[in-house]
């Protein structure tokens, strides 16, 4: 399950994990301007992590879900 909200400055996404146990906490994905954070609580330090992606990181985050193992670099588009 997930949510998706529009707020002022970035749209949020929340993914809820669903399923047999173990379960993670739920992810929040908010996706600004400039960046890309997400968030989630760690329950053993009952304090919340967040890790912020460059929009190049996204950008090769995307592009390596659907590519063999390897290293690569994307170039830009040739106008």
């Amino acid at each position: 399950m997930f949510t998706i909200e529009h707020e002022f400055d970035a749209t949020v996404v929340t993914l809820v994990d669903e399923g047999p146990a173990p379960l993670q906490e739920d992810l929040t994905i908010a996706a600004f301007a400039e960046c890309v954070t997400l968030e989630q609580l760690d329950p053993r330090t009952d304090r919340v992590q967040r890790i912020t992606l460059s929009e190049s990181q996204l950008r090769d985050l995307a592009a390596a879900l659907d590519l063999p193992e390897g290293i690569y670099r994307l170039r830009p588009a040739e106008s």
